[in-house]
């Protein structure tokens, strides 16, 4: 159990999420440090609230995420379902059966290298058929069964990465993957591409009750459950399977708060219209559906627009990526989420997932925007780097909802992270005059709060400081070569040096931009001739549904409208 901690449970459904949830795991594997990391500021974040620990049948001590993935057929690669840290070979026990025996054996994907390398770095298969893994960090897990030093494994080609489990480097308890074999992740036929059949999934016993019995598993071992977050793709059919999860968990578990991260992959072409239709659809469904179920909703995507016509992926300072390829995209959102998701995962003093989703959430404004900068610029204090901002957005918007310049923000949940100490607060020697009211800040906190409140006078703020920076290890790809090892920007090449931690900024915003979002959807929803796209409707929609989404559509807009906050 978690030992006091104010528990998560966190679900990703669909293969985006999957390359999210990957990265995301990888990250707070490597947060969780290693004896040598002496360096690192500790104890700030509690990596109890999203891993849990357990014990083979052998007696070994694990600890791994507090997990549930579904996913579809042929989405694993290599991996197994079971994962392999609870592997027995007393499972292969020998066949009772003398009569004549005929084994089907289906053919296996040939192991990644990298997870091939990886695996022998972080344990081994014992003769006794046991999966024993190396010492787990800050005292979780068994003792190190070896001295040896292992060579470090090489980070992973483009050709290598198929699908998300390629990246993984996290073991998975046995109950975390859940494969939904009726539909297939590769092929063209036999998709879930629409809301209705993610919807129906749920509506069958067998994936109902599956998913059932892993929530009570992981929930009921639980001492302080707070909630639950959903990493769930909107693009496709999975959006109706987040929609019936995020009511499930309502109705099983009132009072817990639910946060739902709705994933868009990269940008999308107008060559393909009916994947066009299909996403447009799926993305307002899903959004309305979460909203009405969940405690707070942000869409997460590094495009710029959710509705028909489509807009050029966003760009970062000093991060340079291919939007089309998932490995890029997604670890950045896993960047963004790592930070976003720091309030109600600090060990002092955190903020509840319930209230995180009342500040931002009241009169009805359930859906939030996100903005990170990933890198924070470092090379100079904090008061300077602000000042020198100006009036612009410190962070690039990742919701797809447009420039958010100008906006009026309502309420919003900002954190910093992986500044030095000394960089936090001005550098100035006594008795030089004050650029700016910052720099006669104390504290970094002092200083973040002071320049939010200065940009958005009428928001109500909340804002954190963190010395702990975000691990970006292999297999997190290389994007910028203008970062030192230290995450201090350079004036040119940083001549090969690997990149271990950068400092990132994050925001979540209540903003009247959404307003324009959401009518925007709700006019290209209007557009469609539904019997054109009978497929969709064919899979469990119907005409009354997309009438009444249009109404919420609209409903949900109003309530971002200039003047519409508490300070009105």
């Amino acid at each position: 159990m978690a030992g006091g901690a104010r528990e998560v449970l966190t679900l990703q459904l669909g293969h985006f999420a999957g390359f999210v949830g990957a990265h995301w795991w990888n990250q707070q594997d490597a947060a969780l440090g290693r004896p040598t990391d002496t360096k690192e500021p500790p104890g700030e974040l509690c990596p109890d609230v999203l891993y849990r620990t357990g014990r083979t049948l052998h007696g070994q001590d694990t600890y791994t995420p507090r997990l549930i993935l579904m996913d579809l057929k042929g989405s694993l690669s290599s991996l197994k379902q079971e994962g392999a840290l609870y592997r027995d070979k007393h499972l292969d026990a020998a066949i009772a059966w003398q009569g004549k025996l005929t084994t089907h054996k289906e053919e296996l994907y040939p192991q990644n290298p990298y997870i091939h390398d990886l695996l022998s770095a972080e344990g081994e298969l014992s003769s006794d058929g046991v999966w024993r893994v190396k010492s787990i960090p800050n005292g979780k897990g068994p003792l190190s069964f070896t001295s040896a030093k292992t060579p470090k494994p090489p980070s992973p080609t483009m050709d290598s990465i198929r699908v998300w489990s390629d990246l993984l480097r996290v073991h998975l308890h046995p109950r975390s993957i859940c494969m939904i074999q009726k539909y297939n992740h590769d092929g063209e036929t036999g998709r879930l591409e629409a809301f209705g059949q993610g919807e129906s999934i749920l509506k069958e016993p067998g994936y109902l009750e599956e998913l059932e019995d892993r929530l009570h598993f992981y929930v009921e071992e639980c001492d302080y459950l707070q909630g639950f977050q959903i990493l769930c793709d909107l693009h496709d059919g999975f959006s109706g399977v987040g929609a019936k999860t995020a009511e499930l968990l309502q109705d099983e578990y009132s009072g817990r708060g639910i946060i739902a991260w709705g994933l868009l992959p990269g940008p999308y072409s107008l060559q393909e219209p009916q994947k066009n239709i299909y996403r447009l659809l799926n993305t307002a469904f899903g959004l309305v559906h979460l909203a009405a179920h969940s405690s707070l909703v942000c869409p997460l995507s590094l495009g710029g627009s959710l509705g028909l016509r489509p807009e050029p992926p966003v760009t970062f300072p000093y991060l340079h990526y291919d939007a089309t390829l998932p490995f890029h995209c997604s670890a950045i959102l896993a960047t963004a989420l790592d930070t976003l998701t720091v309030p109600y995962r600090l060990r002092s003093s955190p903020v509840s997932m319930v209230h995180l989703a009342d500040m931002l959430s009241f009169s009805g404004k359930k859906v939030v925007t996100a903005g990170a900068t990933i890198p924070f610029p470092s090379g100079q204090s904090l008061p300077d780097t602000l000042v020198q901002l100006g009036g612009t957005t410190p962070w690039t918007p990742l919701s797809a909802c447009g420039d958010p310049s100008g906006a009026h923000c309502f309420a919003q949940s900002v954190v910093l992270r992986g500044l030095e100490r000394a960089c936090l607060i001005s550098q100035l020697t006594p008795g030089t005059p004050l650029p700016s009211p910052l720099h006669a800040c104390a504290t970094g906190d002092e200083v973040l709060a002071q320049y939010l409140q200065q940009q958005q006078p009428r928001a109500i703020s909340s804002s954190h400081v963190l010395l702990t920076p975000c691990k970006v290890v292999p297999p997190y790809p290389h994007f910028s070569s203008s970062l030192s090892q230290k995450s201090l920007l350079l004036d040119g090449p940083s001549n090969g040096t690997e990149v271990k931690s950068i400092p990132v900024l994050g925001a979540l915003c209540s903003s009247s931009s959404l307003h324009q979002t959401l009518r925007n959807l709700a006019k290209d929803l209007t557009k469609l001739d539904l019997r054109r796209w009978a497929s969709f409707m064919a899979a469990g929609v119907e005409q009354d549904d997309l009438e009444e989404l249009l109404q919420e559509i609209n409903s949900l807009a109003q309530c971002y409208q200039n003047g519409n906050s508490l300070m009105d």
